[in-house]
């Protein structure tokens, strides 16, 4: 387990400087200890979530091969489960990654990809919802489908959007980054998804972790909206910015809501 406590008191209840404080000091120590994030994604978020990864300081895995996948999650340091292309191969690999996951003590993330849409991953969503997921990154819709009891499910809901809203049982907080452009490059939720459990590994608490890397996200994303011209040139910016972007200037420009 990479984990260690962040803080002594797990609990307290952080104000703004604060926030912006140990979210620097969360990101120094999540390029030093380099998480290996293990990730059962769809296909079409693969290559982009490991660049992600990559770029942010973490190391990626991605086989869903069922005949290895405790293997992998029982190496990794946090694991994704992502419902985006829910094929059953994909469907048994989840199962035994989570499996592993609460038998080595691991957070895990899970991130339930049209949920609406379909009632067999919807089952499937409530089904690993009684595993309690650490992190659960959801939109309002997909939230909306999985039911009043999901906060009590996670340790973390991070419910994105134009305004990302992150509870515990402890504490809410808001972040207001982000650029419009991210909505038309496929994959960015998925990759963020593994982006905040991979924090999860380094932070005992959930909240700063996934707080933390939305935080990230976010701003990374500002400034790459800034440097490139559409969608196209915009995924290489957005990496370059993952990887250059500083904890004093994540902290200068997270945007937070209490």
């Amino acid at each position: 387990m990479v984990a260690t406590p962040s803080t002594p008191d797990m609990t307290r209840m952080r104000d703004e400087a604060a926030w912006r404080a140990d979210m620097a000091a969360a990101l120094e120590r999540f390029r030093s200890r380099k998480p290996h994030v293990h990730c059962i994604t769809n296909i079409v978020a693969q290559t982009f979530t490991a660049n992600v990864l990559l770029a942010a300081g973490a190391t990626p895995s991605m086989t869903i091969n069922p005949a290895e996948i405790e293997t992998f999650a029982g190496f990794a340091d946090a694991v994704l489960i992502n419902l985006g292309t829910l094929d059953d191969e994909r469907l048994v690999s989840c199962e035994r990654a989570v499996a592993t996951c609460q038998r080595a003590g691991k957070p895990w993330g899970l991130d339930p990809v049209f949920v609406q849409a379909s009632p067999i991953r919807q089952s499937v969503a409530l089904d690993m919802l009684l595993s309690k997921p650490t992190l659960v990154r959801a939109n309002k819709a997909e939230c909306a489908v999985l039911g009043d009891g999901l906060k009590s499910q996670t340790q973390v809901l991070a419910i994105t959007g134009k305004v990302d809203q992150l509870e515990s049982a402890e504490q809410a907080v808001s972040l207001e980054n982000g650029a419009p452009v991210m909505d038309r490059v496929t994959a960015m939720g998925c990759a963020l998804t593994a982006l905040a459990i991979g924090f999860c590994a380094v932070e005992e608490d959930a909240l700063l972790g996934s707080a933390t890397a939305l935080a990230l996200f976010g701003v990374a994303g500002e400034r790459a909206a800034a440097a490139s011209n559409g969608p196209g040139s915009f995924v290489p910016s957005f990496l370059d910015a993952l990887q250059t972007l500083t904890a004093e200037h994540l902290a200068q420009h997270v945007r937070i809501v209490l």
